[in-house]
This record gives structure tokens, C-alpha cells and sequence, in this order.
């Protein structure tokens, strides 16, 4: 969120004004001074309220970050009625587009997006998927995609000594862990990787998800550590436990070789790692759920059934084996990410705000998010 709205002022010349939402236990959280109000997530009268501030606040539009789970109500329905009460134009952008959804997931969908002026979704399978499934109108929806950072297409050498990775073909994955990602089956595949590539190292970055955390501990990672022992990798498979900030998270796509998503879930619509990963030109092997199937098609990566630590390694070996492969998937790979950066994601969501006002200019955009 702070990216898209940071990007649209720079677009626009604007000053956007940030809803902020305040899970429990988070009422005593500082923000910056682009918040200007708070919806309290699990509170049924802040929505009337923040849909009463909305009115009175200065802005032409109200842009809603939806994520199933960030609002109250079964399957998030406080929103629905808090939009509903909103005197300006709402768009709502979908993170998630379930494919099979539940009896009520489809009722709170369907409603959100009637009671939308417009609705945003990440990807072209998620607007197929809102009108094949949801019955959503076709003019309603617009796609915008995942925002990427700008940043050139740059060689891995340089980086990896700056990280002190020198004479190694770096392998990673990065984000929030939790069981549904699948590390143990690339674990699993470096065993046949480093038995042809022994300079291969596979970096699984990030912290476990914290709501995995406080349901059950680091009990995911303590496997994944005893996998990785019991297979003789630890000089060749890294768990670096740390939150990364965004230099730091580029640096290490940028020593990246090859980057592997091997998650578990088909019906995955977005993914903001992967999303990252060909912005950055990177080389992609990944498991085929919907968003991995929609940018990797065309030579942009590679697709390895899941749960299949085989297919994985026969993919990696054969792209470690083949630089020329490499380096051409990843040209085809970041050319298309180009339409996905930020500046370029500001621009689609002003189109997009643009066809809701009378005139062309809006002052703000309140962003609950």
C-alpha cells in the first residue's frame, strides 16, 4: 500500500491521506503523519465512523487494499456495509480471488464488488475468475498489476561478493515462512543439485509468518533445520531468520541465480515474491499455481509439478548447466516485468480513478489499507 500511494502522489502531484486499520492489540501503534484516521478492525461502529469521515474528508476517491482476514464481519462483510455508505466513488483492489469459494465467501464477494464503483485485481486470471465464477460485470473490472521496484537489469557477480557469496550459484526464496511455501521438497532437491553443482547454495529468507508464530512456534522451521542437517547441506542451504528491509531484500534478488517458489497451494491468484522475482529479471522455477502459470508462460520461467523434489532439482541442474538458458529466460523475464513497476502501476490506478470522476483531477485518495 505505501508503495502505490507513494508512486501515485509522485504521478500526480498529490497529497494522498492514508485509513489506517487497527487489528487488536494494535491501538497503541504510531503512524506517520499521512494517517489520518484509523478503522478499528474488530469495532462494527468504526466502520460506520470511518465511512462518515470518508464523506467529510477532502479526497475524490477511496482506494480499499483488500485482504480477506483485515476486516470484520464473515469473510470481512463490515466493509461492504461501510462502503456502502460512502457518498464518492470506491474501487477496491482484490489481493485474493478464490477460485472455488464458499457459499457465504461468494455472497460477501459479490456484494463488495456491486457495492464498488470499480474493482482492481493483480492479475488476468483474477478477472477471469470474477467473471466466469463471481458473475462480476466485465466493465467493472480493471487489472493493475503487482508493483515491482524499478530498478535495472543488473549481473549477480557484483552483489554476490558485496554479500560474500563469491564462487557460489545462488539459489533462493524469500518471504513470510509457513508450511504451506513447500522448502521441504527444495530441500529435498538440492541433495541432486549439489551432487553435480557443489558451488550451489539455496537461501531461504524471511521470518515465520507471525500468525504461524503464535500458533505454533518455529516448529516449521526446526523441521526444515533438522532436514537440512540430516541431508549433510549446511554449506549448502541457508535459512536466513530476519525480516528484510528493501535494500537488503534486493541485494540478495540481485545475487540471485535462481529464484524457486515451490508453494503448495494451485489456487494461489498473486504473489508479491514472485511478482519481485521477475521485476528483477531473475531466472524463475516454480510450482504451478495460477499466478506462476500467468507470468512465467511465454519462456518467462519455469513450471515443476508441487510436492516433487525431483522435477525441481532436474530443473535447477539444467539451468545451472546452461548459462545461456538462464540469462536469456531471465531477459524475457524482466522486459515483461517493465509494465509492472511502480511508476507504471500509479498510472493504470489513476486511469482507473479517472474514469470514475467527473473531471480529470482529484485532489486525495483515502487508502484504508
Amino acid at each position: 500500500m505505501k508503495d502505490v500511494v507513494t508512486n501515485y502522489d509522485a504521478a500526480f502531484g498529490t497529497h494522498s491521506a492514508v485509513i489506517a486499520i487497527d487489528e487488536p492489540g494494535a491501538e497503541d501503534r504510531v503512524y506517520p503523519g499521512r494517517v489520518v484516521a484509523r478503522l478499528v478492525q474488530q469495532d462494527p461502529d468504526s466502520y460506520r465512523e470511518t465511512a462518515a469521515f470518508a464523506n467529510a474528508y477532502p479526497c475524490d476517491v477511496i482506494n480499499i487494499q483488500h485482504e480477506y482476514g483485515l476486516f470484520g464481519g464473515n469473510d470481512g462483510e463490515w466493509i461492504v456495509d461501510c462502503i456502502a455508505q460512502i457518498r464518492k466513488p470506491v474501487v477496491t483492489s482484490l489481493h485474493t480471488v478464490l477460485p472455488d469459494p464458499s457459499a457465504e465467501h461468494l455472497r460477501v464477494a459479490r456484494a463488495l464488488c456491486a457495492t464498488s464503483s470499480g474493482v482492481v485485481v493483480l492479475s488476468e486470471t483474477g478477472r477471469d475468475i470474477l467473471i466466469d465464477r463471481y458473475g462480476v460485470a466485465p466493465h467493472k473490472i480493471r487489472v493493475v498489476p503487482h508493483g515491482v521496484p524499478d530498478v535495472p537489469f543488473r549481473e549477480s557477480a557484483g552483489e554476490k561478493k558485496r554479500l560474500g557469496l563469491e564462487g557460489r550459484m545462488t539459489i533462493s526464496t524469500f518471504g513470510l515462512i509457513n508450511r504451506g511455501k513447500g522448502l521441504e521438497y527444495a530441500i529435498e532437491a538440492m541433495n541432486a543439485v549439489v551432487a553435480q553443482h557443489p558451488e550451489a547454495l539455496y537461501l531461504i529468507l524471511g521470518q515465520t509468518h507471525p500468525v504461524i508464530r503464535r500458533r505454533e512456534g518455529e516448529s516449521y522451521r526446526r523441521e526444515l533445520e533438522a532436514e537440512i542437517a540430516a541431508n549433510k547441506l549446511d554449506d549448502h542451504v541457508l535459512l536466513v531468520d530476519k525480516y528484510l528491509d528493501f535494500d537488503e531484500l534486493l541485494s540478495y534478488l540481485t545475487a540471485t541465480d535462481i529464484y524457486l517458489t515451490p508453494y503448495l497451494n494451485p489456487t494461489q491468484i498473486v504473489s508479491g515474491t514472485l511478482a519481485y522475482a521477475v521485476g528483477c529479471g531473475k531466472a524463475i522455477v516454480s510450482t504451478p499455481y495460477l499466478y506462476a502459470q500467468e507470468l512465467l508462460a511465454h519462456g518467462r520461467g519455469f513450471l515443476v509439478p508441487a510436492r516433487d523434489g525431483s522435477a525441481i532439482a532436474t530443473t535447477l541442474v539444467a539451468l545451472l548447466d546452461d548459462p545461456a538458458l538462464r540469462e536469456s529466460t531471465e531477459r524475457r523475464a524482466y522486459r515483461y516485468g517493465r509494465r509492472m513497476t511502480w511508476p507504471n502501476v500509479a498510472q493504470a490506478y489513476g486511469h482507473v480513478f479517472a474514469d470514475l470522476l467527473p473531471v480529470s483531477a482529484h485532489s486525495a485518495l483515502a487508502t484504508p489499507a
